[in-house]
């Protein structure tokens, strides 16, 4: 691995864990929702179909998933808890060569127990998103 790589994925981690410690210690409601809200997402890039699955609570959320060339990663999630409508950002880390990704979307309260969302992901592109509130 070059010294150009071993510095970016340290780099990557330092930003990963800096923006979870900021997204742990920043304010929340206290009528946020504390029982996990899961979902899974199927998208594509590249012409390769990707899934992920995450959970939300506390309007924070991590996605696990699968992107093009079978590279995995962990996107970790910050939520805007509006009425009906909770737009998001997020930061990640994928394998094989993939490195750091930024995502965005909103999902949005479907019935009292469903929601939906769609999404942007920079390793595994756009997305739909299928979601329970429990």
């Amino acid at each position: 691995m070059s010294e150009y790589h071993v510095k970016t994925a340290i780099i990557a981690k330092t930003v990963i864990a800096s923006l979870g410690l900021l997204a742990l210690f920043s304010p929340s409601r206290a009528s946020a929702q504390l029982v996990p809200q899961p979902w899974v997402s199927v998208g594509g890039q590249d012409g390769d179909v990707t899934y992920a699955v995450g959970a939300r609570a506390l309007n924070l959320g991590v996605e696990v998933g699968s992107g093009p060339d079978g590279s995995a990663g962990v996107d970790v999630l910050k939520f805007l808890s509006l009425p009906v409508i909770s737009p998001y950002v997020g930061l990640g880390y994928y394998s094989e060569d993939k490195g750091v990704a930024v995502s965005g979307g909103v999902q949005v309260g479907a019935t009292d127990h469903l929601f939906v969302g769609a999404g942007y992901n920079s390793v595994r592109g756009f997305n739909g998103q299928l979601g329970i509130r429990f």
